[in-house]
């Protein structure tokens, strides 16, 4: 008996996506749009460097109850940085999204994510983070951003260190770059799930290409972007269920199709 066909992706045909990740992570957007027949144009929202601020930290990695890793990155640059880190047994581990997890797993680590909301709130729900009073927890990723989970987590009695693996910069575009987007075809849909990328791509673009980003279609992974996108005069906003690439694009897809209405 020939095996039941899977059914086809929804199709991105004739519209331009522009991934706003940093270039290390886009390609978990680029592939996935170039199989529903879109057309990905790379222009990352900040660039990433490595830094050394949390390599003593990670050494003395032995001295924690608890870790968290608040994005991929934070995995990569964490191991990067101490590629013989090791977690004490009987520490539990907490990653912000399945993403997350999922680089942890490659290097053998087993971490809880939250299964709803691949965010900060969701992180803090988790059971794990419940009862942390006296708990030394390690919060691994960059300088700014996850404010939230450091502060809730001292509000409930944790003595949190933060592990700063890597630092996030402002992007280079490269003439190209921005000829390419200035030249794609419309309609365009720009994917965006970080507000540090938004501020840069509002403060950096040229007037005329932000001007046309504004009027189109964008695509943001919660409602708290969604609202600083409008205050920065973005009209046609959507929200995905979070800022996992199959829910931006499935967000991306009735997006479209509204727009072909």
């Amino acid at each position: 008996m020939t095996p039941p066909k899977a059914p086809p992706l929804a199709s991105l045909a004739g519209a331009t996506l522009v991934v706003t990740r940093p270039a290390a992570s886009a390609a978990s957007l680029v592939r996935p749009i170039r199989a529903r027949h879109g057309t990905p144009l790379a222009l990352p929202g900040l660039s990433l460097r490595a830094s050394d601020a949390g390599l003593a930290p990670l050494r003395a990695a032995g001295r924690y109850d608890g870790w968290i890793f608040v994005s991929p990155a934070a995995v990569r640059f964490a191991f990067r940085a101490e590629p013989s880190l090791r977690i004490a047994s009987g520490a539990w581990v907490c990653s912000v999204g399945a993403g997350t997890r999922r680089a942890l797993a490659r290097h053998g680590i087993a971490a809880v994510a939250p299964s709803e909301r691949a965010d900060s709130e969701g992180l803090l729900a988790l059971p794990d983070l419940a009862e942390v009073r006296g708990r030394r927890v390690a919060l691994v990723g960059a300088p700014g951003g996850r404010e939230l989970i450091a502060a809730t987590l001292r509000a409930r009695g944790a003595e949190v260190e933060a592990v700063h693996v890597y630092e996030r910069m402002p992007p280079r575009w490269s003439a190209r770059q921005l000829q390419a987007l200035a030249q794609a075809s419309a309609p365009l849909i720009t994917l965006l799930s970080s507000g540090e990328a938004l501020s840069n791509l509002v403060a950096q673009l040229p007037r005329d290409t932000l001007a046309r980003l504004r009027r189109q279609m964008l695509v943001v992974s919660s409602e708290r972007l969604a609202a600083l996108a409008r205050a920065n005069a973005f009209e046609d906003v959507h929200v995905a269920a979070s800022a996992l690439p199959a829910d931006l694009l499935a967000a991306a897809q009735k997006a479209l199709a509204r727009h072909r209405l």
